[in-house]
């Protein structure tokens, strides 16, 4: 149990900043690019291949001292070596936190309860590679002879999230000859819609959960079993068209796959970090396991850039920052992410996950109730499609939404004038959201009197660009490292867990409550609230 600090809103980093915020609150983005004519260049980090360009954001120098300080004070530092050393930090769960352990090199050393994990973590990966190189050689074949042509990725929540975004943001670097579905909700139209067109013979189920109990991921699992089946009829069939992610190998081997084609991971994992495990393995076999390291090392290097990177110039522990200021300081509610590459446009739905069960938290990690906000939401979507749905909000709303930008300046594929139309896109949008457009040039251009307040832009909304030369592997790997830092970064100061998840328990224990009262062949005795015994009862009424 950590000891109990005094309270973060007491502190006096936290106090200054305060006074900071009013001070800065009425200073207009325009009035500091003129202070400063060096600024849009200066507020700047070019490292590991991004160049981010956080000029655009409501802070002086005076504001980046002040946050990092407040960092600084909050023992960030600390808790940066406390993960990277193994210690266990999860305390909920008495657990270390060590996604970084699963792209370390084959010669680091991680030391977990006195064991160095890396040799662990490469056989994983060795086993993962001879596996894919046979899927994807086409000398894997199914329970008929024949080649596996399609392979569906059954988990949840990080065991899917993480697969999904990767895949189809890599889907450049993938094997076409090869088609991936991917299911996760236990609604029957997500299994259904994923293997109707599908052949058993030439299909393949990776099975994804740690316990081999996840009831979303085993009621998909038992459901293509079936399907599976049906068509193969030979139980004997399941271990040439099943394999698992899991550490339970009772239940592995009892659903019927050879436990020799089950790939394992650690409790030191947690699942929205998982995507560089065994997880990955629907990555692995879609761009292969030279393009699945190149992805490792991309992470790995921003895990060393965080590790060892000054504040001041550290990309993940600025972008928390950064998010952070406005969250506790400017009353933001939620952060847009806004790539501007189609590949990436499962990306906003991954950083949901990985940052809103993170640090969706009520209580400190000595379990006091905190007086200040913590998470934002994140949500977003690929421009330019952004353009013509939320953007109006965005530039000329009530609410303040700071704006990541990502883009990258060699597209995938070259098409006519397609990439620089996307990237002048890119750039307007956050010249436009900086610095507006005001009533008096609104006059000068002739705009009629009562038509000028509908078109005034106010400007001063607060926007990062981060600009990469292409979306390869390594890219994807630093990014995605990027933002699980800067959530690092946010529960450091917050003084939050963000490696447990509690908050999804409840509904959970309730709906195993609820569904055998749902499915019980007499008239159950119902004992919830008024309105939840009603619901019931309808359904079954009309089911």
């Amino acid at each position: 149990m950590p000891r109990t600090p005094a309270p973060l809103t007491q502190t006096p980093e936290w106090k200054a900043l305060e006074v900071h915020a009013r001070e800065l609150r009425a200073t207009h983005l325009r009035g500091l690019f003129r202070a400063d004519p060096a600024r849009g260049e200066r507020l700047t980090v070019n490292a590991l291949g991004i160049y981010f360009d956080y000029s655009k954001h409501r802070v002086n120098d005076e504001t980046l001292k002040l946050l990092t300080g407040l960092a600084q004070a909050s023992g960030l530092r600390d808790a940066i070596d406390a993960m990277f050393s193994g210690e266990k930090i999860n305390f909920t769960e008495d657990r270390a936190v060590l996604h970084t352990a699963l792209r370390a090199p084959k010669d680091a050393v991680v030391m977990v309860d006195g064991e160095n994990v890396v040799p662990q973590v490469h056989a994983v990966l060795d086993k993962m590679e001879t596996f894919a190189r046979k899927v994807r050689g086409g000398d894997w074949k199914g329970h008929t002879g024949r080649t596996i042509k399609n392979i569906v990725n059954i988990g949840i929540g990080g065991s899917d999230l993480g697969p999904v975004m990767a895949y189809e943001a890599l889907k450049a670097y993938s094997q076409r000859a090869l088609n991936f579905r991917f299911v996760s909700n236990i609604d029957g139209t997500d299994f259904a819609e994923a293997v109707i067109d599908l052949n058993p013979e030439e299909t393949l189920f990776i099975v994804a959960s740690k316990t081999f109990t996840t009831l979303e991921t085993m009621t998909n699992a038992n459901s293509a079993r079936d399907w599976a089946l049906q068509a193969l009829k030979d139980p004997a069939a399941i271990a040439r068209h099943f394999v698992a992610v899991s550490t339970n190998a009772d239940a592995v081997a009892r659903f019927g796959i050879d436990t020799a084609n089950m790939f394992g991971f650690w409790d030191w994992v947690g699942g929205r970090y998982s995507m560089c495990s065994a997880i990955g393995l629907s990555t692995m076999l879609a761009i292969g396991p030279k393009n699945f390291r190149a992805m490792l090392a991309g992470f790995h290097e921003m895990d060393e850039h965080f590790r060892t990177a000054p504040f001041e110039r550290n990309l993940p522990v600025l972008m928390g920052l950064l998010g952070l200021w406005y969250n506790n300081f400017f009353d933001a509610q939620t952060i847009a992410v806004l790539p501007y590459e189609q590949y990436l446009k499962r990306f906003p739905a991954y950083l949901q996950q990985l940052t809103m069960e993170s640090n969706g938290k009520r209580v400190t990690l000595d379990g006091k109730p905190v007086d200040y906000q913590t998470g934002p939401v994140y949500w977003g979507e690929p421009g330019t499609n952004g353009q013509h749905s939320f953007y109006q909000l965005i530039h000329q709303g009530t609410k303040l939404i700071p704006c990541d930008f990502i883009a990258f300046t060699r597209p995938a594929h070259k098409l006519g004038r397609h990439h620089d139309l996307l990237m002048a896109n890119v750039f307007a949008q956050a010249e436009a959201l900086a610095f507006g457009k005001t009533a008096e040039e609104l006059e000068k251009e002739g705009v009629k009197d009562w038509l000028i307040p509908h078109k005034t832009f106010e400007g001063n909304r607060p926007s990062t660009t981060m600009l990469l030369d292409e979306l390869t592997p390594a890219a994807l790997g630093k990014l995605v490292a990027l933002y699980e830092h800067s959530v690092f970064t946010q529960g450091a100061v917050w003084r939050v867990g963000p490696f447990d998840q509690w908050g999804v328990e409840l509904g959970k224990v309730l709906a195993g409550r609820i569904a055998p009262e749902l499915e019980s062949k007499a008239e159950p005795e119902l004992k919830h609230d008024t309105s939840t015994n009603a619901l019931i009862r309808r359904y079954r009424r009309n089911k």
